[in-house]
């Protein structure tokens, strides 16, 4: 069973719906011993960091998310999911984030039209079992924020929109993705079923 962590802030419907379309049992919950008893756990989010933020540490999830990632069953972020994991946010102020990931999340600067929104290319920067059997290709993104990693071993993949973004981040079982797997056609269930199949290792993917 898979948790799709709700704090008040995330695509939970077709996040869920996704999962679900892979064969695997998707519960929203903001329930912390349902979350914890899940074999794999998503945080979504769509809208500001200093908000979703509040809404973790108001309900008390910000702690079942750490606790959760302790355990090292598998946790994935999405779009604004995957910058919490980070340290620190400059968007409209600076704001703390769950600091599993060492990094910051800072707004795009230059010219180009912010947000970025749109397909874009995947690049792979390094092994991970997300990637196994998988070629890369265009996924979809939605921000105007992007995330700054301290150490390059957590940066999985990268695209390109003026300059390398972070696309997906990893370190042990704790992934990211910025782009939303759920609406990125063959590439995001791909991976999404790679996530899947990391916490219910009898499935083949």
């Amino acid at each position: 069973m898979i948790a799709i962590i709700d704090y008040g802030m995330g695509n939970l419907h077709s996040v869920s719906k996704a999962v679900e379309r892979l064969g695997c049992e998707a519960v929203v919950t903001a329930d912390p011993a349902r979350i914890m008893a899940a074999d794999g756990a998503i945080l979504p989010g769509v809208g500001a960091f200093g908000d979703a933020m509040a809404n973790l540490r108001e309900t008390g999830l910000d702690a079942v998310v750490k606790q959760y990632a302790a355990t090292g069953k598998p946790l994935l972020g999405i779009c604004l999911g995957m910058q919490l994991l980070f340290t620190e946010s400059e968007e409209h102020g600076v704001h703390q984030g769950l600091n599993l990931l060492p990094g910051r999340v800072v707004r795009f600067q230059g010219s180009y039209k912010v947000p970025h929104m749109g397909w874009n290319e995947l690049t792979f920067k390094q092994a991970s079992p997300l990637f196994d059997g998988v070629e890369p290709g265009h996924v979809y993104f939605v921000h105007s924020y992007h995330a700054l990693p301290e150490r390059s071993e957590d940066l999985l993949a990268v695209t390109d929109y003026h300059q390398p973004v972070t696309a997906i981040v990893g370190r042990g079982s704790l992934f990211g993705m910025q782009f939303h797997p759920e609406k990125s056609s063959a590439l995001g269930m791909r991976l999404l079923e790679k996530f899947v199949g990391l916490a219910d290792p009898t499935r083949k993917g």
